[in-house]
């Protein structure tokens, strides 16, 4: 059996145990009348299928997800991290599931970035479901600001653009580790790990072919890791984690199989600036 079909195996297992353990903490919180009452169906599954769709296509989730659920007032502020993890938990194993058809990627680079992106995964949710919501709020502004400007220097074409190497090794390969062990405990924040994960690589003169399966990878394995220890700290939104996995895993198939490409230039740029407001709106509130 190939490292692919491995790594597939995995993943699906992940998922599985995800599911096993949130239906349970569901099914026993709809019988003790505890699910939450912020967020109608319809927000969250319009929500759940249009920010799947796009991080499909390339936009990215945990940014335009934060910024509906704090404009409209759909999760509560102090458990959004661990909401953005449980509800995009299945649909971006279902991306990897249909993207990763070919590593190219030597094998030690990427399953060492894989077990340091899960294992800071870990240990960032046991953190950060026990903030404070101010703490919580001020974190999030943080995390948006760097995703935002890793953005703006993708768009402006100042992020490093790579080499042609497949692996690393010596110190190149330490900092890969540390850097993705970061960057795991950072998704937990929210933080969404795609655009930070490939500047990394890049910088680090990887081939931008493999940027993806790492950073498809990283992103795929963390986040049962890392929504189990929500779901066990009661840090998540439970109707709207349930609702948005289910029309989510729909956007990511007719993305991927139906559109599988659109102009994103200047969405991308109108999603820029709606992470900017929300920062500062997060910001804000976390001030007063």
């Amino acid at each position: 059996m190939n490292l692919v079909n491995i790594l597939l195996i995995l993943l699906v297992i992940g998922g599985a145990l995800f599911l096993v353990i949130f239906l349970k903490d569901y099914v026993n919180a709809k019988s003790k009348g505890e699910l939450e009452v912020e967020g109608t169906v319809t927000a969250f599954s319009l929500t759940g299928f249009f920010v799947n769709f796009f991080d499909t296509l390339g936009i990215g989730g945990f940014a335009p997800m934060t910024a509906i659920f704090k404009q409209f007032k759909l999760v509560n502020d102090r458990i959004i991290p661990g909401t953005l993890n449980t509800a995009m938990c299945i649909p971006v194993i279902v991306e990897a599931l249909i993207f990763i058809k070919e590593v190219k990627v030597e094998s030690i680079t990427l399953i060492s970035m894989l077990v340091a992106a899960v294992l800071g995964a870990i240990v960032g949710a046991g953190i950060v479901a026990k903030l404070d919501e101010r703490k919580v709020q001020m974190g999030m502004a943080l995390a948006l600001g760097v995703v935002l400007i890793i953005m703006l220097a993708g768009k402006l074409g100042i992020m490093p653009s790579g080499g042609d190497a497949i692996g690393l090794t010596g110190i190149k390969l330490i900092i890969a580790i540390a850097g993705n062990f970061i960057l795991g405990a950072l998704m937990t924040l929210g933080i969404g790990l795609y655009a930070p994960c490939m500047a990394l690589v890049y910088a680090l003169g990887l081939s931008p072919l493999v940027a993806f399966p790492i950073m498809m990878g990283s992103c795929a394995f963390l986040m049962p890791a890392a929504s189990i220890r929500f779901i066990k700290e009661k840090a998540y939104n439970r109707k709207g984690t349930l609702i948005i996995t289910i029309t989510g895993v729909v956007g990511v198939f007719i993305a991927a199989y139906l559109v599988k490409s659109l102009p994103l230039n200047i969405l991308t740029w109108l999603v820029m600036i709606v992470i900017a407001y929300t920062a500062t709106k997060l910001f804000l509130d976390a001030k007063k």
